[in-house]
Formats: C-alpha cells, structure tokens, sequence
C-alpha cells in the first residue's frame, strides 16, 4: 500500500434503493480534501450536513452501520467504506441525497469497480497508520476478536449457523486491492427468511428484495445461486474490513474475528484506536499549541492534537517521561505523575478545543469553574502516554461543560466532568 494519502481522480454515481429504508438514492463518490478524510455528506438536506467516516460518529450498529446524527443519519456505510479500504483511500467525498446508501446487488463490488473507474491517485500527505504491540482481545456480546501485530491487514473469520448451508465456515484474507476484488469484493450480504417479520416490525428491511439480499429459506437460498460456498464468511469478512475503516486510518495488524457482528466490530475499533500505537499527522504540534495557550514550561501538559472536531471533540497527548519535573518531588522513589496534574492536563487540552470554538482566541483565556465526579482508575508513571479525549456537553454564552477521559494503552486511567468560562485576557 502506498505511504501517500491516496484520493479519487474522478468522479462516479452509483443508484439504488436502501437495503433498510427502501429508499431510491444516488451515491457521488468524489476527490475529498487532502487530510480530511473519508466525509459523507447529505445532499438532500438544506446545507448538506456533513460527517467524518470514524468511530465517535457512529449513529446505528444493529444488523448495519450508520452514521451522522438522528436528524441527518446516513444508513447502511459498511459496503462502500470496505471498498475504499480495500483501495486504500484516505480522503474521499461520499454525497448522497437520501438516508441511505443504495444496496446495489448487496455487495461491495460496485462500489469498488467505481472507485476504480473513478481513479486512485496520491494527494498530499501522510497517512494515518495503526499498529498494535501486543495482543489483545475485544469481546461484545457473541463476537470475540484476537488482535495481533503483523506487518500487512490480515482477517481471519469464523461464523457458525444450525443452516445447512452454512454451518462452520472460516477464511482467512490478506487484504490488497487485487485480493479484495477477486476473493471479496462480490460477496454479499444475507439473511434468513424466518426473520422476515421481526426485522420489518423493527422498521428495517423496506428494501429488501432477493436481487440484493441472499434470502435463506430453511434448507436452501431464493431465487439466486451462491457464488462461492462460503460466501457468508466472505460477507462477514467484508463487513468486518468496512467497519475498521471507522478508524479513520489504516490498521496494520492481525484480526481474528469468531462470530462477528457489527456492534462487535464497532467495540473492536474502539479498543484499536486506544491501544494502538499511531503514525499520524498531528491536528496540532507544539508549535501550534504554543500560540494557542498560553501555558509554559514546567507547566505546558499538552504535547500534541490528533483530533479535533470543532465545538464537539478533541483528542490530546501527553508523553510522561523521567525528566518531567515533578517527579524530583512527588515519590521521588516511586514516580508516579499527580493525579492534579493528569485533570491540569486534561483541563489544557480541554481549552485547546474551546479556543478553536471561539473567535479571536489570541485575545481569550479559559479558566476553569468547577471540576466534578473526578476519578482515578490507575496510576500513570514514567513510560506512560496519555490520550485525553474530550467531549463539549454544552455550551453557551462563554460557559461551558465538558466530559474527559484519560487513556494508558487503551486502558482508562482517568475522567472528569468540567466546567469553564472563556473571558478576555
């Protein structure tokens, strides 16, 4: 895969009716802006209200993956994220003007075959890159996942069925473009005919129908033949590739996924994102974050941003090492950073994403007003980096709520709810 961030030369549409909403959409698959991402976007409502393709904007993860906000969800992205996954796109425009992605015949292939008639080209950049150093494992209801370090992405799946058809079937996948499209690509999604009733008494499945849908009748499939034997783990597989893609970056490891599900897999991109070590271009380096705040050594905690969604999220890291200074004094023989420090530095990356909310923010200062339902889950000592991620509650006027939560390898060590006040200097 390339070590350039990779984007559409073209445009291409696709049309079709939602699998779920059984509503007739059109798809534009464009050029996105370098370092953006993977943005959908609503072109039927007024603005055309936008949405970054990552995990933290995950609307829906039942029997599908959605996206956006309950006024302007996005149904049904696992297919077409699959397909830019497989092509290795970093920063794509996804514009459709309905609630849904068109189902197509049920798999990825259309959309991978109009990335590909749209064009793969490197843009400015560098990639955003996940790697794990340990094994872990990710348990969420029936699915389990091992994750391991590799030097490509690799799944492996199993799922299991009483239907005949099915039963125990496993694959295991290396993923390249060339892969994808003769192993993948074309599998496509199924379900059983005796949950027909349930699954449309929960408002899904308007759009249904056996040219989109392998339909499982008791002992066998309707109106269609299979094209491989195991195409439901392929599926399954395919599922499970566009729902990584919520990393908003690429995974380099080893997955083993037993009886995945798209709840499971959402939970599985969360414990990467806060285990795995990252090459990503910082939002902000510290540079940028020295002309923001106005704090200085000994007491700047912040080190870099990697996210920031203006007015809603922030994601912050600080890097503990021996040398911090405090340590010369607290536990000098058992070093072990002040747990008023871990909230300071919450606290500054918090300020970090009010200042981007605010005009003219050389000329503001935040100051704290209250800090509430503090709690420390583990001690953070030399060695040790620290992601804070922050969420804005509320806010208005210049007062304002937030939630943080401080992260060791994906492990919580500590959270807060905060409130502060945005004044002149």
């Amino acid at each position: 895969m390339s070590n350039n961030r990779r984007s559409l030369s073209g445009t291409v549409e696709l049309n079709g009716l939602g699998l779920h909403t059984g509503a007739d959409t059109t798809v534009e698959l464009g050029p996105g802006k370098p370092g953006a991402g993977v943005v959908f976007s609503r072109a039927d409502l007024p603005g055309a209200p936008s949405v970054i393709a990552i995990v933290d904007n995950v609307l829906e993860a039942d029997r599908r993956t959605s996206i956006g906000t309950t006024e302007a969800p996005i149904e049904t992205v696992e297919h077409v994220l699959a397909a830019v996954a497989a092509h290795g796109l970093d920063d794509i425009s996804i514009a459709v003007d309905g609630p849904e992605l068109p189902a197509m015949d049920g798999s990825a292939a259309p959309y991978f075959e109009a990335l590909a008639e749209a064009g793969v080209n490197n843009v400015a950049g560098q990639p955003s890159e996940y790697r794990i150093h340990s094994p872990f494992t990710v348990c969420e209801g029936d699915a389990r996942y091992i994750v391991a370090p590799g030097d490509s992405l690799r799944l492996t799946v199993t799922i299991e069925s009483d239907h005949p058809l099915i039963g125990n079937q496993s694959g295991c996948f290396h993923i390249t473009p060339k892969s994808f499209s003769s192993s993948l690509a074309a599998a496509r999604t199924f379900g059983f005919e005796s949950e027909a009733n349930e699954i449309a008494a929960r408002g899904l499945g308007r759009g249904v129908n056996t040219a989109n849908v392998v339909v499982l009748s008791e002992d066998g499939v309707i109106d269609t033949e299979l094209r491989w034997p195991d195409e439901f783990v392929r599926h399954k597989a395919v599922d499970l590739l566009g729902d990584l893609a919520l990393l908003s970056g690429r995974f380099i490891g080893d997955v083993v996924a037993r009886r995945p599900s798209h709840k499971g897999n959402v939970a599985l991109v969360r414990a990467i994102r806060r285990t795995a070590g990252f090459k990503v271009p910082p939002v902000m380096g510290i540079q940028e974050i020295l002309g923001v705040i106005p704090h200085r050594y000994p007491m700047l905690l912040v080190d870099r941003i990697v996210e920031l969604e203006e007015g809603k999220r922030i994601v912050g890291i600080k890097n503990v090492t021996m040398n911090e200074p405090f340590f010369q004094g607290h536990f000098p023989e058992h070093p072990v950073m002040p747990g008023v420090l871990i909230i300071e530095a919450m606290g500054q990356v918090g300020g970090m994403l009010l200042m981007g909310s605010v005009e003219k923010p050389e000329d503001k200062v935040v100051y704290f007003m209250g800090i509430n339902n503090v709690k420390f889950r583990r001690p953070v000592i030399p060695g040790d980096q620290l992601r804070f991620e922050l969420d804005l509650l509320h806010f208005r006027g210049r007062n304002c709520q937030m939630r943080g939560i401080g992260y060791v390898d994906g492990e919580r060590v500590a959270e807060a709810e905060m409130m502060a006040r945005i004044i002149d200097k």
